[in-house]
């Protein structure tokens, strides 16, 4: 079964579907953090960001902490938002999903990557609640940047047909994980 989570920065996507993925023992897919580990190698080399994405090269990088620091930050949705890189990362995504059995989240995953999933989800939470988790995790300005990158990122997030809303505002990691759980024991 492939499960899909999307929605806006500081909603949840990463925790929740990292503790689903455990839970379930399925594998995960971080669509996200794809897409920061080119950012960080064309930071790097300044290379150009499709010649990036194309050669893989970066996929060594997905668990570098400097995927969240700001300045990759700063760059990442300009990054993204190059359809070449977009068409490179996703057809890795796909070649993941193909394999069945996983969680992937990203902001497009349920509309565009994998639209068959057999449970798509969108975690949302208030703009307050999502900048104060941001803030949280990596300081205040983290928080305003999340927003700031929702702003220039909207027209390419797509709620995905079919997704069941959950709203993690007010709610526990493991209690979100345990009411994204049930909806797969529901579909299995």
């Amino acid at each position: 079964m492939i499960v899909t989570i999307d929605g806006p920065a500081g909603a949840g996507k990463s925790t929740v579907s990292r503790a689903l993925a455990a839970r379930l023992g399925y594998r995960h897919l971080d669509t996200g953090a794809m897409y920061r580990a080119v950012t960080l190698v064309v930071l790097e080399t300044g290379d150009d960001p499709v010649a990036v994405a194309r050669a893989g090269a970066w996929a060594a990088r997905l668990d570098d902490p400097a995927l969240r620091s700001g300045a990759v930050d700063a760059e990442v949705s300009s990054v993204s938002a190059i359809g070449a890189v977009r068409e490179a990362l996703r057809a890795e995504q796909r070649a993941f999903l193909a394999l069945g059995d996983a969680v992937a989240e990203g902001r497009d995953i349920g509309s565009v990557v994998w639209p068959e999933a057999e449970l798509k989800v969108w975690l949302d939470a208030s703009p307050e609640e999502r900048r104060r988790r941001r803030a949280v995790e990596r300081g205040a300005e983290a928080g305003e940047a999340a927003l700031e990158r929702d702003r220039r990122d909207a027209a390419q997030t797509i709620v995905p047909e079919g997704s069941v809303p959950v709203d993690t505002e007010g709610l526990t990691v493991d209690e979100v994980v345990e009411a994204i759980a049930r909806l797969v024991e529901e579909r299995a």
